[in-house]
């Protein structure tokens, strides 16, 4: 159990034991709230609980919280509790408490931070599902970084989890690859044809014409669009997964649109909502009543030439979601899905599923920025920035670090000069060279001839400096990080986190020397031993961000 739950286990047993005694009055317990305080200074941690039973008790909230800490039951983690105005019950921790965790993060390894709310349960997380009309560009990315991170805590948090990419391989925008590569491809045979506006403009459609040309010369014109779409699709299919790969993004599933199609589930569920009158025929269109579920106006599911709308493969997909029996479904998605996500939800509910299982996350757009000025982005037009671009330019760890650095509520500039700078303004670097530091401190002491089990017995409670301290204070807090990241599907956390984290470690590597020949022999093992543990978090940490920890810089 992480310490803050123990907290509250604690002041719920004083909460009680105080009306049983007679200091409160009878009421029901409310579910206790555990805080970080504004200040360091107040204590390790919090409680606003009494505030908010002042009017259940009819008493002032600092008497109720003073009732609270008179009846704690005794601990041996909690050297001090206090009560300050207006109603908060202040917390400080042992210094034995705190060092313990160290002891911890070295024993659980990459467990550590593990908590059990997921255990026995089934997740799917669904991000970057781009089209497969184009190489992915840097704006696909900040979904994918965010469901491939959720996907990492919900794992440490029980979870067995599905990372599952959706491809809409059907459609309106599929024809259009299949005629765009075909022009190019006659064009490479000389032959005087030009795109559309509406076509695909990149380079990457006269590259793949170019493959089919060298394969195959000029036997393939009579060949129908389908044909070319089907080959240009796989193609570009095949180099997003390797994209992906490089920015350490491995999805379990590959959920194909045209699927549905083939299987039928398009039309069985739309037959379903026919049958269920959900679906009435308006100008020779099918048309979903989403009014009866909240929306402003009713959708069309097919258009009159016969051709369903985007939304109805998309409810065909999340009706299979709900029938695959995953007790959580985090859909991660853009600004442009803010309308459309509902009304598919929509359609499930009306299909006969609820739809609280599933977390709809919408993240704000990102712009990249060079030089001071912003790259636009258009796949279509073929002026996008693409990832692989990107991920030569700056590597995968600042994507990753700067697609998650931000809630997604807020827009990101993605600033490449500042991804490549190496000083503390740069937070990629800022927080690796944390790993690294701790990495120099071991390659030095065995560069010494220093036992690499030297501090396998050391004495933990010579370490009581204040930077120390403040370090153990910051590891203990994983387990929360990652509790507040599964329950809100909000991975920015872990990104703070680690900031914070490298900014209580700096201040101990400047103030805690370990290999000077005037610290104490004692105290070397130990802070060894601190260093050892710190290397290991830090590790940890920047793993569960899809990031590498360096041993050198």
């Amino acid at each position: 159990m992480s310490i803050h739950h123990q907290l509250a286990a604690v002041l719920q047993n004083a909460l009680q034991a105080a009306q049983t005694a007679g200091a409160l009055p009878p009421f029901d317990p409310p579910e206790i709230t555990i805080e970080r305080p504004r200040e360091a200074s107040f204590g390790d941690y919090a409680s606003p609980t009494p505030l908010k039973l002042a009017r259940e008790a009819r008493m002032a909230p600092i008497k109720i919280a003073q009732a609270m800490v008179d009846h704690l039951p005794a601990t041996d983690y909690i050297q001090e509790v206090t009560v300050a105005p207006p109603g908060f019950i202040n917390i400080r921790l042992t210094v034995d408490r705190l060092q313990q965790v160290l002891a911890n993060v070295l024993a659980a390894g990459d467990e550590y931070g593990r908590i059990h709310i997921g255990d026995g349960q089934k997740a799917q997380i669904e991000c970057v599902s781009a089209n497969p009309t184009g190489p992915i560009h840097i704006g696909r990315t900040r979904g994918g970084v965010m469901g491939d991170t959720l996907a990492r805590a919900m794992r440490l948090a029980g979870y067995e989890v599905v990372l599952e990419y959706y491809y809409n391989d059907a459609g309106r925008q599929i024809t259009l690859l299949g005629e765009s590569t075909k022009i190019r491809y006659l064009q490479l045979l000389g032959q005087d044809v030009a795109l559309g506006d509406e076509h695909y403009q990149g380079d990457y459609i006269t590259d793949i014409a170019r493959e089919l040309q060298a394969a195959y010369g000029d036997s393939l014109q009579d060949q129908p669009t389908e044909y070319f779409g089907t080959y240009a699709k796989d193609q570009i299919a095949k180099s997003q997964k390797e994209t992906l790969r490089r920015i350490n993004i491995v999805f379990d599933v590959y959920f194909n649109e045209q699927s549905l199609y083939e299987n039928g589930r398009v039309w069985e569920a739309l037959e379903t909502l026919q049958e269920k009158g959900y679906v009435y025929k308006k100008d020779d269109a099918q048309w979903f009543k989403t009014t009866e579920f909240g929306d402003d106006k009713d959708r069309v599911l097919v258009k009159k030439t016969g051709e369903p709308t985007y939304r109805m493969p998309d409810i065909a997909y999340h009706w299979d979601k709900a029938q695959r029996g995953f007790d959580l479904v985090v859909d991660f998605f853009g600004p442009d899905h803010h309308a459309t996500a509902p009304q598919v939800l929509m359609g499930v509910q009306a299909l006969g599923y609820p739809t609280d299982f599933v977390r709809t996350v919408l993240h704000q757009i990102i712009s990249i920025i060079k030089d001071g000025q912003e790259m636009k982005m258009s796949t279509r037009a073929g002026t996008f920035v693409a990832l692989d671009d990107v991920l030569d330019e700056v590597g995968p760890d600042a994507i990753r670090y700067f697609m998650i650095s931000r809630s997604g509520n807020s827009p990101i500039e993605f600033d490449l000069n500042l991804a490549l700078e190496r000083s503390d303004k740069n937070p990629v670097y800022y927080i690796q060279n944390a790993h690294v530091r701790c990495a120099g401190i071991f390659r030095k002491w065995a560069e010494a001839g220093g036992a690499p089990d030297a501090d396998a017995q050391a004495d933990l409670s010579l370490l009581t400096h204040e930077s120390e301290l403040a370090f153990m204070r910051k590891a203990l807090e994983l387990p929360e990080v990652i509790e507040v990241m599964v329950l809100s599907s909000e991975p920015h956390h872990i990104a703070f986190y680690a900031y914070e984290l490298a900014a209580a470690f700096h201040p101990a590597y400047e103030n805690c020397r370990v290999l000077h020949d005037d610290v104490p022999e004692p105290l070397r093992q130990a802070r060894l031993r601190f260093y050892r543990a710190a290397k290991q978090l830090f590790a940890h940490v920047l793993d569960l961000m899809g990031m590498s920890a360096p041993e050198v810089m």
